[in-house]
């Protein structure tokens, strides 16, 4: 199952995201995730993966596993490269062995100072604030960014964390309309507004931290999943599916594409198997009432300044 972008190209409807996967694992998440039936894979520079993600791919590719045109790769550039788009893209696609991107995207609407190509820090001031670089505009940014797909680098193009300003900012002053916008959403966090003029003009909304963050972003954030509200543990009890499941089913379900985070082999196969159930009507608003604009992913922690404020 995938969704049309705005230039024509096919966006699988679920991901596997490789956020905070690490080391030799990665390679057996990989291909056991195209053996399950994964085609499309969420990356990003700032993971710090890219290189070990290229190797399973090269390994998927040489024994047959899979062909590259069969694969959706994504990947991201990092906030500190804004000056630098067309490198940035090089580096990415050298890490990941390939010779183009599905999807590259702009990974958070801010320049900060560039510390070197492939080295996606944060730097922050003296006061230990993230050290915002004020001389590169994101109009510049994505006029770079076009270039890339009239090069041949990149295939799609799009945004991330993009608010519904800032979105339509990039309509207007885009030659290349974004093709999708990654925002967080899930049922805790729905964003109703955002989605719903995103698709109305055409832009594909992917929804990262689909499932509320799970145990990373209460490792990280101190925060909670919807997973654990009382209401998907009815649904999965009436459906005989997991939680995860109707959460991401019901982020299917609002014709976003989905891209949920697991090492664990299970889980994987679990996440994949979304397509032999529908929730009604009636079941899809008992979960639009769980909303409570609740945010999950808060890099304020580390950047020492609330971009969202």
């Amino acid at each position: 199952m995938a969704i049309t972008l705005n230039n024509g190209f096919k966006m699988p409807i679920i991901g596997l995201g490789v956020w905070r996967m690490e080391g030799k694992a990665i390679k057996d998440i990989i291909l056991n995730s195209i053996k399950i039936g994964y085609r499309h894979f969420d990356c990003a520079a700032d993971y710090k993966n890219e290189a070990e993600v290229g190797e399973a791919l090269k390994e998927a590719f040489d024994s047959g596993l899979v062909k590259r045109e069969d694969l959706f790769i994504t990947t991201k550039l990092w906030n500190s490269d804004h000056g630098h788009v067309l490198e940035a893209c090089k580096d990415s696609l050298k890490k990941l062995q390939l010779t183009y991107l599905d999807l590259y995207l702009v990974h958070f609407p801010v320049a900060v100072r560039h510390t070197g190509v492939g080295n996606t820090s944060s730097p922050l001031d003296d006061d230990g604030v993230l050290d915002i670089d004020t001389t590169i505009s994101l109009e510049t940014t994505w006029h770079a960014m076009e270039d890339l797909v009239s090069s041949g680098l990149v295939r799609s193009i799009g945004i991330s964390n993009y608010d519904i300003y800032l979105t339509r900012d990039c309509l207007a002053y885009s030659k290349i309309k974004p093709a999708v916008n990654q925002i967080e959403t899930h049922p805790y966090f729905q964003r109703e507004s955002l989605v719903k003029f995103c698709q109305k003009h055409g832009i594909c909304v992917t929804a990262h931290t689909p499932l509320g963050g799970g145990a990373a972003n209460t490792e990280w954030f101190g925060t909670v999943s919807c997973l654990d509200d009382q209401v998907f543990k009815d649904l999965a009890e009436k459906y005989k599916k997991t939680t995860a499941q109707i959460a991401l089913r019901w982020g299917i379900q609002r014709n976003t594409v989905v891209i949920p985070k697991s090492s664990k082999l299970e889980r994987l196969k679990e996440n994949f198997q979304v397509f032999d159930f529908e929730l009604s009507k009636e079941d899809l608003k008992l979960i639009g009432n769980l909303d409570k604009a609740y945010r999950t992913n808060q890099p304020a922690v580390f950047w020492g300044i609330n971009l969202y404020a």
